[in-house]
């Protein structure tokens, strides 16, 4: 299917919201559901890449994230990423919003509806406004909403928001509609806040995005140690092992080597069932290519047992995601 700036087939926007429609017209399923068709079995295991960015600066309104300064082009769309990912064995991607504009999420759900290779997008949402609660029944009317994404940083002190009981509520309301939350910008306080959440909200799916890409300092590491033991014992707390290869001191590390130690401990960490594969593309250009990554995971996971690799590059997408199956090349759980 081709890369589309508008609702897919000229639907009208309520029934592209919806999704009924567009999902119907296709012959798509929710994984899970049945009617899911068995996936074909190629040789190499098939890969769900649960963190991809979509945006077009080239739009009249352009685009408030374009992109590292290496990605000249400003445009990312699904039909270039399906050319770079199809050949690796990435069959499904999830898009994970950038953006600030509200707005955008609609585009990037238009932009995905128009390529199978997407299987679902996570939003971005404010989740302290009022009208979080109309935004999130809005865009989750359409199954490729899978979630929404939520920064903590500085200028974010979500660990101050969450004092505010709308604040909670509105966390609850996303649990509720069976939807995940991602998180961005590891940090200490990052991980702070997401127990915090998960005591606040035990049914929420909460995904800690790039984690390996977290340095901490010798004085963090007792506190980053300590937060990594509470999110241990706690099953609703995945991470991404994506942004491996990352920039310190404007070097990145090639190989395998100088990261298995990391990986390591974060599988001890997490485990087998609550890990998930993300290449970070575009936003990884400049730093390695999307055959890098995924050449350095797969070398990763080729010690491990191939159901083990199988949960990091597909299987726990499902559980964590319940993405939307769209084309016989995306695998389904028995």
């Amino acid at each position: 299917m081709d890369d589309t700036h508008t609702a897919a087939g000229g639907l009208d926007r309520r029934d592209f919201i919806t999704g009924t429609v567009a999902l119907s017209a296709l012959g798509l399923s929710s994984l899970g559901q049945p009617g899911a068709r068995a996936a074909s079995r190629p040789h190499d295991i098939p890969i769900i890449d649960t963190h991809i960015h979509l945006f077009d600066a080239s739009r009249p309104q352009g685009a408030p994230y374009k992109g590292p300064k290496e990605f000249t082009s400003h445009i990312s769309l699904p039909g270039a990423y399906r050319q770079l990912a199809a050949p690796l064995g990435i069959v499904g991607a999830i898009a994970v919003e950038a953006s600030g504009w509200v707005e955008d999420n609609l585009w990037v759900l238009e932009v995905a509806q128009g390529n199978d290779i997407m299987v679902g997008t996570v939003g971005k949402l404010q989740i302290d406004k009022p009208e979080f609660p109309e935004y999130l029944e809005r865009y989750h009317r359409n199954p490729l909403y899978r979630g929404i994404r939520l920064n903590v940083s500085p200028r974010s002190p979500l660990g101050r928001q969450l004092e505010i009981p709308a604040v909670v509520d509105n966390l609850k309301l996303l649990s509720q509609a069976d939807l995940a939350l991602d998180t961005s910008n590891p940090s200490l306080d990052l991980l702070q806040v997401v127990v915090r959440i998960n005591d606040l909200v035990p049914d929420l799916r909460i995904i800690v995005d790039h984690l390996p890409a977290m340095d901490p300092t010798a004085e963090e590491t007792p506190a980053y140690e300590t937060a990594l033991a509470e999110i241990h014992q706690r099953p609703n707390i995945y991470v991404k092992l994506s942004e491996i290869l990352h920039r310190v001191n404007g070097e990145v590390a090639q190989g395998l080597a100088p990261h298995r130690e990391r990986l390591d401990h974060l599988m001890s960490v997490f485990g087998e069932d609550r890990v998930l594969f993300g290449s970070d593309y575009p936003n990884s250009v400049g730093t390695a290519t999307i055959g890098q990554v995924v050449g350095l995971v797969k070398e990763y996971f080729a010690a491990q047992p191939r159901a083990v690799a199988e949960k990091y590059f597909w299987r726990n997408s499902v559980r964590c995601y319940k993405w939307v199956r769209r084309n016989a090349r995306q695998p389904v759980l028995a």
